[in-house]
């Protein structure tokens, strides 16, 4: 159950840091963070950088990766850290934009993984703050292939986004669904839609072999009609 099992984990990432004392030992689940010029940076886990086109200029690289060289819940954070990017890894950012930043990263959609300033900003990254009238373009990734995430679906035409748009605001929540797991884990795909600001946003689409669903905020569950837009690019 390991792709339905990563969704669980992102949910515990992202309650922020928790001690259990084990074997005298701290186990800390940390938040992906950056802490820069003083200011805490999170990570933007429904969100993706829309282009390239967007980076600004590079301000400096993590000095130290706290994840797996951290186990004292009171650490305190200084400016270079970052929970889970090693040590040197590139920090730039985002044109026009100071509250945001991105770090490059080879497991991310186009290549850097996003940030905004906690101190400054609130994470607005979420379907139900999408404004879906400038939605003018979706992409559809399947995720865990052997070649990484793949794309497989690109939308541009009006009318198909409007379509596959209303499909998911028809969904239907249902809180107690669980997948069928009896043939392996759920099919993971990964949407992301463009509005024309340099942060996209994502959401997660699985398939359990006999039902779509995602998790706009609480799981739901969509209707076979989506099925005709899951298809090779």
């Amino acid at each position: 159950m390991k792709k339905w099992s990563i969704f669980i984990i992102i949910l515990l990432i992202l309650t922020g840091c928790r001690s259990t004392p084990f074997d005298g030992h701290s186990v800390i689940e940390w938040v992906d963070f950056i802490k820069w010029d003083g200011k805490e940076y999170h990570g933007i886990h429904s969100g993706v950088l829309a282009d390239q086109r967007y980076i600004g200029e590079k301000i400096g690289t993590v000095k130290f990766k706290v994840a797996d060289n951290v186990t004292n819940p009171e650490y305190k954070m200084k400016n270079g850290d970052a929970a889970f990017h090693e040590k040197g890894a590139e920090i730039f950012k985002i044109k026009d934009h100071p509250n945001l930043i991105a770090v490059k990263s080879s497991d991310s959609i186009h290549g850097y993984r996003v940030y905004f300033s906690r101190d400054d900003m609130e994470n607005r990254w979420n379907f139900k703050d999408m404004p879906i009238d400038k939605v003018k373009k979706i992409e559809i990734y399947q995720a865990y292939t052997q070649e990484g995430t793949k794309l497989i679906t690109e939308l541009t035409m009006n009318d198909e986004v409007k379509e596959f748009l209303q499909l998911l605001v028809n969904s239907k929540t249902n809180a107690t669904f669980q997948p069928n797991t009896d043939k392996g884990d759920p099919t993971y795909y990964e949407m992301v839609f463009y509005t024309g600001e340099p942060i996209a946003y994502k959401c997660d689409l699985q398939f359990d072999g006999s039902t779509y669903f995602w998790h706009p905020w609480k799981t739901a569950t969509l209707s076979d009609e989506i099925k005709t837009f899951i298809r090779e690019y």
